[in-house]
C-alpha cells in the first residue's frame, strides 16, 4: 500500500486533522484493461496535490472517480471522512471540477457566465454579485469582464473556468491537467490564481499534470504509471532519490542522441537516460564530468549543463519512462 500526506504549517500548529480527501485502494477497469490500480492517497485540507504521470497513466481516471464521473468500481473515496459515494448530489456540490474539455459559454462575456454559474448554484442579489467580482479579481480578468469569452486566449478561459467551479465554494477543487497547451506567461498567470487559493487555505486542490515544473509547486505528488501508483511523496523527497549530480547534454545532431548516448554510457561507465533528444547522465561530481564530456566530444555537443534534478528526472528513474509517456531509449 502506498500512502502519503503532507501537512501545512497552520495545519501543524493545529495538530493532526482528518483528511479532506481520502483514496483508499481505488481501482478502475474500462472492459479487461485496468486504467487504475490500487492507489492510496490522504489529501490534508488546504493543501496542493498532483498526480503526476503521462497519458494513459490513470490520473484523468481517478479526477472522473471523485467528481462522480465513472462508477466506483473498486475502493473507497472519502470526503472529510464521508463516503462520497453515499452524498449524493450534496457530496457532488462538494466538489468542484475543471477538465480539459472547453465548458464556457464563448458567446457570452465573462462576468455572464459566472452570473448563470451562480444562479444554477443558488447564488443571487447582492451576494452572488460580490462572488462573481470576488472571482474575476482572483482570476485576474476584472478588466475583461464585460468582453466576450471567444476573444479570450486558453490560459483566461481556464482562470475564468477556475474561477466559474470556485463560485459555490467547494472545499474540493479538481484540476485536469489545468496548464495544458498553455504558454509560460499564461501558466504563470493561473498558478498565481492557485497560489492564493493555497494561501488562503479555504479549498483543497488535486489536480493531474505530466509537467515537472507544475509538480514542482505541489505540496505533495503521487507518481502514477500505467494506472499504478508508485510512490506518494513531497516533491524534495523526490528529487532526494536522484541522490548524484544531474548532467544534461544536448547533441548538436538530434539523431546522435541515441548512439552518443551508448557511447557515454560505455566511456564513462554512468547510468545514462534518453529523454526526448537531451541525454541525462547521473554523476556524484558532476562539475569534473563536464570538462570530460566536453573534450571528449567537440563539435558533437549543443549544450552541457549542471543542473539540479527535477522531478522528471525522478519520474524516469523510477518508471523508466518519460513524461510524454515514451521510452527513454527510443
Amino acid at each position: 500500500m502506498i500512502s502519503a500526506a503532507v501537512e501545512t504549517p497552520t495545519q501543524r500548529e493545529r495538530g493532526p486533522e482528518r483528511p479532506a480527501l481520502e483514496l483508499r485502494q481505488l481501482s478502475h477497469r474500462y472492459g479487461k484493461r485496468l486504467a487504475l490500480d490500487k492507489l492510496d492517497l490522504r489529501v490534508s485540507p488546504g493543501s496542493v496535490v498532483g498526480l503526476l504521470g503521462p497519458n494513459g497513466s490513470g490520473k484523468s481516471t481517478a479526477l472522473s472517480i471523485i467528481a462522480g464521473l465513472l462508477p466506483l468500481q473498486e475502493g473507497e473515496v472519502l470526503l472529510h471522512g464521508q463516503p462520497l459515494h453515499r452524498l449524493g448530489a450534496r457530496g457532488r456540490a462538494l466538489v468542484g471540477v475543471v477538465f480539459q474539455q472547453p465548458s464556457l459559454d464563448a458567446k457570452l462575456t465573462a462576468r455572464q457566465n459566472l452570473n448563470l454559474y451562480a444562479m444554477i448554484h443558488g447564488l443571487q442579489g447582492k451576494r452572488a454579485a460580490t462572488a462573481v467580482d470576488a472571482q474575476l479579481a482572483a482570476a485576474e480578468l476584472e478588466g475583461r469582464a464585460d468582453d466576450p469569452v471567444k476573444t479570450f486566449s486558453g490560459g483566461m478561459r481556464r482562470r475564468l473556468d477556475i474561477a466559474r467551479a470556485l463560485l459555490p465554494t467547494p472545499p474540493l477543487l479538481l484540476l485536469d491537467e489545468p496548464t495544458a497547451g498553455l504558454d509560460e506567461v499564461s501558466f504563470r498567470q493561473l498558478w498565481r490564481q492557485l497560489e492564493t487559493l493555497r494561501k488562503k487555505g479555504q479549498v483543497t486542490i488535486l489536480l493531474s499534470t505530466h509537467r515537472p515544473d507544475e509538480a514542482e509547486r505541489c505540496d505533495l505528488l503521487a507518481v502514477l504509471a500505467e494506472g499504478r501508483p508508485q510512490v506518494v511523496d513531497t516533491p524534495e523527497a523526490l528529487r532526494a532519490r536522484v541522490a548524484h549530480d544531474t548532467v544534461a547534454i544536448i547533441p548538436a545532431d538530434p539523431r546522435e542522441a541515441e548512439p552518443l548516448l551508448d557511447e557515454l554510457r560505455d566511456h564513462f561507465k554512468l547510468p545514462g537516460l534518453l529523454s526526448g533528444n537531451e541525454l541525462v547522465l547521473e554523476h556524484p561530481a558532476g562539475h569534473e564530468l563536464i570538462p570530460r564530456v566536453v573534450e571528449r566530444y567537440p563539435g558533437r555537443l549543443a549544450s552541457v549543463a549542471l543542473r539540479r534534478p527535477t522531478v522528471g528526472d525522478v519520474f524516469l528513474k523510477i518508471t523508466g519512462q518519460t513524461l510524454d509517456g515514451g521510452n527513454p531509449d527510443g
